[in-house]
């Protein structure tokens, strides 16, 4: 008997969301597969966001807006279950959910991965990574990296100024309150490179266009962004 299968009988597989004991790891249970919110069919170039019309168009707040990223995909819409599995990531210290999470991340961005993109996740400011101990979306990027085997560099980014919780804050605060927030700390590993920007929710996508500026300040030929999961529009 293998040393995989010797566990199995003393730590069966469970659901990610429920605890439920399951077929194999990672994977939920019928249930809770019927009641989380993956993203499919036709979505927005951009965001990731579902939407009517055609494969490949934008949405139309992506059309207003303009985001300076070129291309965009989430796994889940946040809500529900999404939302569930995104918190206990998040504050929960289920830092176990990453891989598997990670890995919806990477197959909803098949469509933007390029062979030679280097994935980076969005940073956190060193006193919050203090008191979290974990960046989630480092987990996540490291995760959709080993998986779509790019290369990963966990600290291209820096979280120059502590900018607190977004909540709170309408759209045009979330984009005032990131403003020259972020910065790339590796503008060699950059210069000419396309980039996968990862997070593990977009609400207006403030901070992910931070991120973008900044790579593209330091010299990226281009900027896609992969999220777990998309809020949606708001005012």
């Amino acid at each position: 008997m293998g040393m995989q299968a010797a566990l199995r009988i003393f730590y069966p597989a469970s659901c990610l969301c429920c605890g439920t004991e399951v077929a194999a790891e990672g994977g939920l249970c019928p249930a809770c597969w019927r009641d989380t919110p993956f993203i499919g069919g036709t979505v927005c170039d951009r965001c990731g966001a579902s939407m009517m019309g055609e494969e490949g168009g934008i949405c139309d707040d992506c059309l207003t807006l303009q985001p300076p990223w070129s291309r965009g995909r989430a796994a889940l819409a946040y809500g529900g279950n999404a939302r569930r599995l995104v918190l206990a990531l998040k504050h929960g210290d289920r830092q176990d959910l990453a891989r598997p999470l990670g890995r919806w991340v990477a197959r909803a961005a098949a469509p933007v991965l390029m062979p030679d993109m280097l994935v980076a996740p969005v940073p956190l400011h060193w006193l919050r990574l203090i008191r979290r101990r974990y960046n989630q979306a480092a987990l996540l990027s490291g995760a959709l990296a080993k998986a779509a085997s790019l290369s990963h560099v966990p600290d291209l980014l820096v979280r120059a100024r502590n900018t607190g919780s977004q909540e709170g804050h309408d759209r045009q605060g979330r984009f005032e309150n990131m403003s020259g927030a972020l910065h790339v700390k590796r503008p060699a590993r950059v210069a000419g490179r396309h980039v996968l920007l990862v997070d593990d929710v977009m609400t207006t996508g403030a901070t992910l266009a931070a991120a973008t500026e900044a790579c593209l300040d330091a010299g990226a030929a281009d900027v896609s962004v992969a999220v777990l999961a998309r809020v949606g529009k708001t005012p």
